[in-house]
């Protein structure tokens, strides 16, 4: 069922309550059956109601919870059962304190100061649930904490950053330790599990403001800001202590909060997704190649339809023909068609090899951001959504490589290839361009080879291969273990026909620096031998390289 240690839980991604009647007479709930299932249906509807909303729910409260963000889907939790028990108390008449009346009562500060906010809500007498000391401070802080179910009940997301802000000076000591005792009430620990909600790349701007303590909310305060005060602060003084808001979480924080949320699929799952999100916004329109002839369908048979290809490419009748239970992405079937000749021109689209650089020097991708794995990764939805079907290569040589499974058009398997991580050697072996273009099948489809590396791979391109002598399959020619870089580049290039990019990642002191004259002889020669390069450090250039790269290709492959 799921349940790890609460007696009850939520599952959102299929709507599902989950309780143990077992763990339900251990704690002598028998008689509040309605309030029990009540409560986990107001989450389904209430709040967080949504996989998405549950995600962004935890990327407000970790906001407010700097140094403890580990503790936000506890905090969480404890929020949303606020909000949930005030509406069934006020709105339905349930004898929600009933509930809390059978709970082990605790004299820690946290549950001191939770019992207290349900206390004033209820209109209950003092030290009815709050059993701890209840000081000036304490109290003040629960007066606050209730006037902030109430005044957000409608906008609890924008609240739940000032809760968690309202919480972090008692989470400061023993909170793990009662974090164990409340452990059988913790329903939406798992709310977001088997699934990976869009959106949560890029930062919600209140995100951070709305952080702040309820004292500081004049809403909840009563004491009116001072906003000539405020103006007259410099901007990195004034209340969430960012001189310049962030617009994209780093791939690490995108994960924390993904994991806070519930979310159990495989890490590498979660950085595709991520590096899918920031790609969207700057696809572009992949070349094709005009043919001479065009041709008409002719159906050949069935393959995978992935849920990022369009919905009316299914075909209905073979994805139940394979299966009579269907998965998106995973037995649902799309047709695949041959041709025949027709008389009118035509486009042909052009496949893409994308040879990853995955050596030391590069940086995990999952760590922080990587600006040539975010082109590669706009390159290749890119194509995919054109027709085109994608081979990726992760390459740190001298080491590892790691390919796909030949050219294909599956995006999850595409984009969780290209964000892995090797770690080996020193550069993407170059001399791997071989294995594929060396034994094209006659007939192939022209080809884009696209390289994202750094400086590194110019001492590859001077680099011979080490690999022994060996024979083309194709032409039976002995090519020599000799031969260099550059001439393995040049060959592959000649065979794919569909052009070829270096995208290099080179920081401004590497092009304009001491290195700068022999870094630009490199260049030079990369495109003298018919490469094109793209220098790519920032999100503006990137930005330009996706643009570029669209309108060259479009313009002069044809």
């Amino acid at each position: 069922m799921g349940l790890t240690g609460s007696f009850a839980m939520i599952r959102l991604h299929d709507h599902t309550v989950v309780i143990s009647l077992r763990q339900v007479v251990e704690l002598g709930l028998e008689d509040f059956a309605v309030e029990v299932l009540a409560h986990e249906i107001g989450h389904h509807v209430y709040c967080p109601a949504d996989l998405a909303d549950n995600a962004r729910l935890m990327a407000r409260i970790r906001a407010g919870l700097p140094t403890k963000e580990h503790l936000a889907p506890f905090v969480a939790n404890l929020y949303s059962d606020l909000l949930i028990n005030d509406r069934l108390q006020r709105g339905a008449q349930l004898n929600m304190p009933g509930v809390y009346d059978r709970f082990v009562s605790s004299t820690d500060r946290l549950w001191t100061l939770y019992m207290r906010i349900y206390e004033l809500l209820w209109r209950l007498p003092r030290g009815q649930h709050a059993k701890g000391a209840i000081d000036q401070r304490l109290n003040q802080d629960a007066q606050l904490g209730a006037r902030l179910v109430r005044s957000y009940s409608k906008d609890w997301l924008d609240g739940a950053g000032r809760f968690a802000a309202l919480c972090l000076p008692y989470l400061l000591d023993e909170a793990e330790r009662l974090q164990r005792c409340l452990a059988p009430w913790l329903d939406t620990q798992a709310a977001g599990r088997g699934y990976i909600p869009d959106g949560l790349s890029a930062i919600d701007p209140y995100e951070v403001e709305g952080a702040i303590h309820p004292s500081e909310d004049p809403e909840l305060s009563g004491v009116e800001a001072d906003n000539e005060a405020s103006h007259a602060l410099p901007d990195d003084t004034r209340i969430g202590g960012w001189k310049t808001p962030k617009s994209f979480r780093s791939p690490v924080e995108y994960l924390d909060v993904l994991r806070a949320a519930g979310v159990d699929v495989d890490e590498r799952q979660i950085v595709a997704k991520y590096y899918r999100e920031r790609a969207l916004p700057h696809l572009i329109r992949f070349p094709a190649r005009t043919a001479p002839q065009a041709t008409d369908p002719l159906l050949e048979g069935l393959e995978i339809w992935d849920i990022d290809s369009p919905v009316n490419e299914i075909d209905w009748l073979g994805t139940l023909i394979n299966s009579a239970q269907v998965i998106p992405g995973l037995t649902t079937r799309r047709r695949e068609f041959g041709h025949s000749p027709d008389g009118d021109p035509d486009q042909t689209p052009i496949d893409l090899y994308l040879g990853v650089d995955c050596s030391g020097s590069m940086g995990n991708p999952a760590h922080h951001l990587s600006y040539p794995i975010l082109a590669g990764a706009i390159i290749a939805i890119s194509a995919i959504r054109s027709g085109s079907k994608v081979q990726v290569a992760l390459s740190g040589e001298p080491g590892r490589t790691v390919t796909t499974d030949g050219f294909i058009r599956q995006p999850q398997i595409i984009l969780k290839t290209l964000t892995d991580y090797l770690g080996t050697g020193y550069a993407f072996g170059i001399h791997r361009l071989r294995d594929t273009f060396d034994h094209l099948p006659r007939g192939a489809r022209p080809i884009h080879i696209l390289i994202v590396s750094d400086n590194d791979t110019f001492a590859m391109l001077d680099s011979q291969a080490d690999d022994g002598r060996r024979s083309s399959k194709e032409t039976g020619d002995e090519i020599s273990n000799d031969e260099t870089g550059w001439q393995v580049a040049q060959r592959a290039l000649q065979a794919a026909r569909g052009g070829g990019t270096f995208v290099l990642e080179l920081p401004e002191h590497v092009v304009s620096g001491t290195w700068s004259q022999p870094t630009q002889e490199y260049l030079d020669r990369i495109r003298s031998i018919g490469w094109n390069v793209a220098i790519v450090s920032s999100m503006d250039q990137l930005v330009e390289f996706a643009r570029q790269f669209s309108q060259r290709y479009a313009e002069a492959i044809v």
